[in-house]
């Protein structure tokens, strides 16, 4: 009885952190006093071998040559994933400086942003999960665009007393944690992965995204192609998605929910966006890739998992479980939602402005907040897209 009213206490203060945090805004603040998670590039204890911190290899893109529409509108909203939302409110800013235009953005989470560019309700939409096709084709204005936007790293990251950054991890021990068939930090699973390392019997807390999610959907890809104890305990077909059946854990809303309940509680463990594990002094941790190196998670690995990666036409991709040999195995792109037959031409220009200001100028502030740019041809594939925006069976750029 001991035991179990000791999980009970846990699941009731793990409730409770999850609730409060639902109420606060992204990036309201530090929720550990320990600072034990590397700043931008740095290498983290266990990361042998590692590329962080030496820069982006990909040369710069040259500029797109789209010159600014004028007659422009002076707003423009949207709204959907939190994955991208630090970068996305630096960008809003630098382009209300450019050009004086007002960018308001929601970070809702991506099916919340699926959902209101599907309703016409926004000038776009975002999202880490590319629409699936039912999803296309319930959208009242047409074909959707996807134009990736930028690059970035969905993180383990855990508070374990004594255990900074660096525990490693494969998929197939992330999947068991994830379906509660491990349940202590101390298993000799996770031993087995960390020689060694001496950890404590503290009961692993699972915290998981309460919202439908891109990067929820991000993570669950990876497990379904690296663990399969996750996709036997969720079944073929139900393993991957912005929304599972999660089998055991709390939920958070948003990012900086599941970063905060982490912070705050003993023994958990989540996985969120990079930057927000470094806002908030995560511990982060390594994860095996397909090359079987533990991979540290910064701009260069997330780099490195695009590098000759043989896009679609349309741009919906996966970057999980790449091959690259530097690959982290959690990367991804983050997507922009728009129309591509738009009605108001005013804001249809302020829109094809800003997404052009995103690729020609955005791209270069992405690092200082932990994404990688998009590489050149990625970037020039989104501009052909951009390109394909019209009103009235026109096109805005040529």
């Amino acid at each position: 009885m001991g035991r179990r009213t000791q999980r009970v206490k846990r699941y009731l203060i793990l409730v409770a952190v999850v609730t409060a945090l639902a109420v606060l805004a992204v990036g309201c603040g530090n929720t550990s006093k320990v600072d034990n998670t590397p700043k931008a590039g740095e290498s983290i204890a266990g990361a042998k071998d590692s590329i962080c911190g030496k820069g982006v290899s990909a040369t710069e893109a040259k500029p797109s040559g789209i010159k600014k529409l004028g007659g422009a509108a002076s707003s423009l909203s949207g709204a959907g994933a939190t994955f991208p939302a630090p970068i996305y409110s630096l960008w809003a800013g630098e382009f209300n400086k450019a050009q004086g235009v007002q960018v308001a953005y929601q970070p809702i989470g991506s099916g919340g942003g699926i959902q209101q560019i599907s309703a016409q309700t926004v000038d776009f939409g975002a999202t880490d999960a590319p629409m699936k096709e039912e999803e296309m084709k319930a959208a009242k204005g047409g074909e959707v665009l996807h134009i990736p936007t930028v690059l970035g790293a969905v993180v383990v990251t855990y508070r374990l007393a004594g255990h900074s950054s660096g525990l490693k991890f494969t998929g197939e021990l992330l999947g068991k944690i994830f379906v509660g068939k491990i349940t202590a930090w101390n298993d000799p699973q996770i031993a087995a992965a960390n020689p060694g390392v001496s950890l404590p019997s503290t009961p692993i807390a699972v915290v998981h995204r309460s919202d439908g999610s891109g990067t929820t959907a991000v993570f669950t890809d990876y497990l379904t192609k690296a663990s399969p104890t996750w996709v036997g305990a969720l079944g073929s077909g139900r393993s991957q998605g912005k929304e599972v059946a999660w089998p055991v854990g709390i939920g958070g809303k948003g990012n900086d929910g599941v970063s905060g309940a982490v912070g705050q509680t003993e023994g958990a463990i989540g996985y969120v966006e990079l930057t927000y594990a470094i806002q908030q002094n995560l511990a982060i941790g390594l994860v095996q890739n397909r090359a079987q190196k533990f991979i540290q998670p910064c701009v260069e690995t997330v780099t490195a998992a695009a590098e000759g990666f043989p896009f679609p036409a349309d741009l919906r991709f996966s970057l999980t479980d790449g091959a690259g040999e530097n690959a982290y195995p959690i990367s991804s792109a983050t997507w922009l939602l728009v129309y591509s037959k738009q009605t108001d031409i005013a804001r249809a220009k302020a829109l094809v402005n800003f997404l052009v200001w995103a690729m020609d100028y955005g791209q270069k502030s992405a690092p200082s907040l932990d994404y990688a740019p998009l590489s050149s041809d990625l970037r020039d594939l989104a501009i052909k897209q951009i390109r394909k925006i019209e009103v009235d069976g026109t096109p805005l750029v040529g």
